[in-house]
């Protein structure tokens, strides 16, 4: 039965204050005859002492007060997350806040998209979020005494598509330039990588590009490589006995091995992307949790973005390896053909570019020289 094609080679101030008075006592020494006028004269200093005293209670007792204001003036805090367009947390996004006479200040958000200032005095502010792939975000708010403001959940909005930015360049001309850079994407330097995106925007694929795509794809010198050594390794396990040994055997597992890279090529990434108005290719994430691109890597296995921009189910690549697997029965041993062993190869595959997703995501980019420097983001 015929393998199921690859459908893609796929970031206190708490001062205290403190209060110090301090009395002195006059000590009087006098003569024994000037005893009754010390002793008329020390209620009088007994009540000059006892202001002093009382200033100094009062004082004293105001001090936890002006301790606790100041406690509650500089507790206030200010959190929220920062989510891309999907509704997952964006990392390493850099909120600014800024407050009237105040000195700027920065956070990260974390993993989740969390973030949050504390130690802060309550009054206006403005909050400013930047992240690679994003547009800038800014917003404005008043946060009030011994308030813990929680905002509600900032949704990023993406970067201004490249086709925005390049006015004049018909959209045509601008998407065979982005196809002309993923044919140099090669992995190591020589693996054809041609059908990822790093462009989270890029311009959709006329027909006639998708059918060049695959074309290329096809006769790529590595293809046939890679199809040899897979005729190879089915000759020395007996794959398809029917075909058997020899260089006979060898030759017709090889065309068999091609044929069914060429059909699933073109009938799952050129003639149903074009009639069913689907883009064949993987568009790199590149950002969010490590868990948002592991279910958005495997989540691709089954859907695709199409011309509209808008994702959709892949009916593309699971038509097409359906319907590859379906004309691999006109070639493949009598022995091995059937209905079973395509809808069964047809999960394989479906299994098998999820896995190729998961590498693309996290692995394949940093094995691939010479990229074009686009930022990743949310596609």
């Amino acid at each position: 039965m015929g393998k199921s094609p690859p459908q893609r080679q796929r970031s206190l101030l708490s001062g205290t204050f403190f209060f110090c008075l301090r009395g002195s006592a006059a000590l009087s020494v006098s003569l024994l005859a000037c005893a009754l006028l010390v002793s008329a004269q020390t209620p009088q200093a007994a009540d000059d002492h006892a202001p002093k005293s009382a200033q100094a209670d009062s004082s004293e007792a105001k001090t936890p007060d002006v301790e606790q204001l100041s406690q509650q003036r500089w507790s206030d805090s200010l959190s929220g997350t920062i989510l891309d367009p999907s509704g997952n947390g964006v990392t390493g996004a850099k909120i600014k806040l800024s407050r009237p006479d105040q000195l700027t200040r920065e956070v990260i958000s974390g993993d989740d998209g969390h973030f949050c200032f504390t130690n802060i005095a309550p009054g206006p502010f403005q909050l400013t979020v930047s992240s690679e792939g994003f547009a800038p975000h800014a917003s404005a708010g008043v946060l009030q005494l011994g308030k813990n403001d929680v905002l509600p959940p900032i949704t990023l909005a993406l970067a201004m598509a490249i086709t925005e930015i390049r006015v004049g360049i018909p959209p045509i001309e601008l998407a065979q330039e982005q196809v002309r850079e993923e044919e140099q994407q090669r992995v190591l330097g020589f693996l054809p990588n041609f059908y990822v995106s790093y462009i989270p925007n890029a311009v959709p694929l006329t027909a006639k590009q998708k059918f060049n795509l695959a074309w290329k794809t096809t006769i790529d010198p590595v293809s046939f490589g890679l199809n040899t050594v897979t005729a190879g390794i089915e000759q020395a396990t007996d794959d398809f006995h029917g075909y058997g040994q020899g260089a006979e055997g060898y030759a017709k597992r090889y065309g068999a091995s091609y044929a069914d890279f060429v059909v699933g090529t073109y009938i799952g990434s050129a003639i149903l992307p074009s009639l069913l108005k689907q883009d064949p290719r993987y568009f790199y994430k590149g950002v969010g949790t490590k868990r948002s691109r592991v279910m958005y890597a495997i989540a691709n296995a089954v859907i695709c973005k199409g011309d509209n921009g808008h994702w959709q189910p892949n009916y593309s690549a699971i038509v097409g390896s359906v319907a590859a697997g379906g004309v691999s029965n006109l070639y493949y041993p009598p022995g091995d053909r059937g209905a079973n062993l395509v809808f069964e190869n047809t999960l394989i595959g479906i299994g098998t570019t999820a896995g190729a997703n998961l590498l693309q995501e996290f692995l394949i980019r940093k094995l691939t020289p010479n990229l074009p420097n686009h930022t990743p983001s949310d596609p």
